[in-house]
């Protein structure tokens, strides 16, 4: 056995020779994600929550889809009740998340929908499978882009303050497990965010290699699929100027909520679910065709009055 084995191996005895040969037969399949729940009839809207949480971030905004959407929601690589990963890169996380998708086996593209680094993931899934992404909604992200695309120093020291202070977070593990507890307690958002021993290895290294070391920048110049960006005015965790990046590219159109913080609460999932729109029922799965403002019920409306509409 052992010869046979040897032979496999090439010159310098270190890759096997068949796996050089055939490398996706060889490769590790990607983990198929948990499914928190899967409500609802009609378009479907894929959710995909953020770092340290869980499906029940949309808890407010599922009942003002359900009636007219199925909705989908999935545990991220790591958190809830969904396998762990290894090094949580990006790709790691978006191959999980195209493997239970593509398990779902769905007939029409989808809406997908991601809250904090979870839409980061969508940005980048929707610019990696346009075909099946029809509309991107990102909601509260946490974009941190290359400090030489913001306008001014102090925005740049911002910027570089948030890096340093998720770099202390992931040093200092007691103390971030510690306090993230005691802000659960407080804010009674136990089910939502979570940092402990079991997804501490999910969170140290989905934040290093997902949200400290993104690309959603570049990912959101490539996505084809219009995009919303739906987002707090009070968001602690979205630096000065790093909307105004995003509302530069073209398909963007960015959405600020009033009193409204990082967290999908009511205020900002009413916003969120006007974005998504109402289906449109003469082509209900047809949404591989460019989709208009009109059709997603949000046209020729500023930001300013997106909001009024819906109490904001």
């Amino acid at each position: 056995m052992e010869q046979f084995e040897g032979r496999l191996r090439d010159a310098a005895g270190r890759v096997p020779l068949l796996q050089r040969l055939f490398p996706a037969f060889f490769a590790a399949k990607a983990p198929i994600l948990h499914i928190a729940s899967d409500v609802g009839q009609g378009p479907v809207v894929i959710l995909l929550h953020g770092i340290a949480s869980s499906s029940q971030t949309f808890e407010d905004l599922l009942p003002l889809l359900a009636d007219r959407h199925r909705c989908i929601s999935i545990d991220l690589l790591g958190f809830g009740e969904s396998p762990e990963g290894v090094d949580y890169t990006i790709e790691e996380h978006v191959e999980a998340i195209e493997a239970t998708i593509r398990s779902l086996r769905l007939r029409a593209p989808f809406t997908l929908v991601g809250h904090s680094l979870g839409s980061l993931l969508s940005s980048r899934f929707a610019a990696q499978y346009p075909a099946q992404v029809s509309h991107l909604v990102m909601v509260s992200p946490p974009i941190y882009p290359d400090p030489s695309e913001l306008d001014s120093r102090v925005e740049r020291m911002q910027l570089g303050a948030y890096l340093r202070a998720y770099e202390y977070l992931r040093a200092n593990k007691v103390f971030t497990i510690g306090n993230a507890a005691r802000v659960a307690r407080l804010l009674k958002i136990s089910q939502i965010f979570e940092i402990s021993e079991r997804n501490w290895d999910a969170f140290v290294k989905s934040l290093q290699n997902c949200i400290e070391s993104q690309t959603t920048v570049t990912d959101l110049a490539r996505v084809q699929a219009p995009v919303d960006v739906v987002y707090g005015a009070q968001d602690q965790f979205i630096a000065m100027g790093t909307m105004r990046v995003i509302e530069r590219l073209r398909n963007v159109t960015v959405h600020r909520v009033e009193l409204n913080d990082h967290l999908v609460r009511p205020r900002l999932a009413r916003v969120v679910a006007a974005a998504i729109g109402p289906v449109d029922q003469a082509q209900p799965t047809d949404a591989a065709r460019p989709v208009s403002r009109e059709h997603r019920g949000v046209a020729g409306r500023s930001r300013t009055n997106l909001d009024s509409e819906h109490g904001h």
